[in-house]
């Protein structure tokens, strides 16, 4: 074990716009945090190989256009194939949170592990609008699968974060169905905050996803996206309710990243 504090690299610009908190996040957790512009980025892939985690922040990346993190998406499989598929090969950590959850299945990155051998294969998920056809902004309880492989959910069983999103409905490929659920891919349910059983009812669940996901992990647990903000729950006073829900000085958000930055430290 290393006392190193990991490199997180967060890429920003082009209509990214959670950034900061996520940077906050990992600085919090004790991540040595680089945000660098995409196009330096791009221009620079070598510097993705000097860092430990990826972290891909909410936002809506080039406008959302053409889809939520499609142009995103399209611009690191044209220009970062090769250096983000070495970086993932060799250990690195990914998280995707929100529209970079978007851009990880619209990647291949996610769920990951089928026929194709290629970290950047054709993808076999999609998040797509909401079941109810709106953009929701709330806060949702999720359960977490003990028995997925996940690194960034371990040693917790729920918590509470926000939501804001409009194409959050997880859709997956038929063929990966299977794979998914067998190898607990899903790592995050939306659950009835009485009940702490997985729903699909409105607005606990916010869009309607498959198997009540909030969001994916690949097999190794490294990769993980989510549509839920855990970085905008860092301290208790984030919480609507905080001055009555008796929470920690800290957000239940934060584990999270304490999580990432404790794996990527042991290398």
């Amino acid at each position: 074990m290393t006392s190193k504090a990991p490199t997180v690299i967060i890429p920003t610009g082009f209509g990214i716009n959670c950034e900061a908190e996520t940077a906050e996040a990992f600085r919090r957790a004790g991540g040595n945090v680089q945000p660098l512009h995409l196009n330096d980025l791009v221009q620079q892939p070598g510097l993705l190989a000097r860092a430990q985690i990826l972290a891909l922040a909410g936002g809506f990346s080039f406008g959302d256009h053409l889809g939520a993190g499609r142009v995103l998406a399209n611009r690191l499989r044209a220009r970062l194939a090769e250096p983000l598929s070495r970086f993932v090969a060799d250990g690195g950590l990914v998280i995707g949170i929100c529209n970079g959850f978007q851009t990880m299945v619209r990647l291949g990155l996610l769920p990951g592990g089928l026929s194709s051998n290629k970290l950047l294969a054709k993808p076999s998920a999609s998040l797509v609008d909401n079941a109810h056809g709106r953009f929701y902004d709330g806060w949702v309880t999720l359960m977490v699968d003990p028995n997925s492989p996940c690194v960034y959910t371990r040693g917790m069983e729920r918590l509470e974060v926000p939501v804001r999103h409009g194409e959050g409905r997880l859709i997956v490929a038929e063929q990966a169905e299977q794979h998914v659920v067998n190898k607990h891919l899903i790592p995050l349910r939306y659950a009835d905050p009485e009940t702490g059983k997985a729903t699909q009812r409105f607005p606990q669940n916010p869009n309607g996803s498959f198997q009540a996901a909030a969001g994916l992990c690949d097999t190794t647990g490294r990769l993980l996206g989510l549509m839920p903000h855990p970085e905008a729950f860092l301290y208790r006073e984030n919480h609507p309710l905080w001055r009555r829900s008796g929470e920690t000085d800290e957000g239940a958000g934060l584990r999270i990243f304490i999580n990432a930055v404790e794996v990527a430290r042991r290398g």
